[in-house]
């Protein structure tokens, strides 16, 4: 199984939130493709360590382990998920609502 496939989907499916910028909108899909949609949920910026991530946004409500080569990570909290790529946030992902 193709895991990074496997991670855009699911980016794709709750709701992206911009590279590298903090909770700024969720994707939906609509009649003609794909809209934004504004959001003011706080999540974790690209490159955050998971030592930063937990410092500043607390301790996970779950923590699925490592899968795939890279190794895939993904914390799950109220409102959002965090996938990793080893220790690093690769995207963050606000829960549909």
């Amino acid at each position: 199984m193709d895991y990074r496939k496997l991670l855009v989907a699911a980016v794709l499916t709750a709701g992206f939130v911009g590279l590298g910028q903090p909770g700024l909108a969720e994707t939906i899909a609509v009649d003609n493709g794909i809209a934004v949609k504004p959001t003011d949920v706080a999540t974790p910026v690209r490159g955050m360590t998971m030592d930063q991530v937990q410092s500043k946004f607390g301790e996970p409500t779950s923590k699925v382990p490592a899968v795939g080569n890279p190794p895939i990570t993904r914390w799950e909290y109220p409102g959002f998920i965090v996938y990793f790529e080893h220790s690093h946030v690769i995207h963050s992902v606000v829960a549909n609502s």
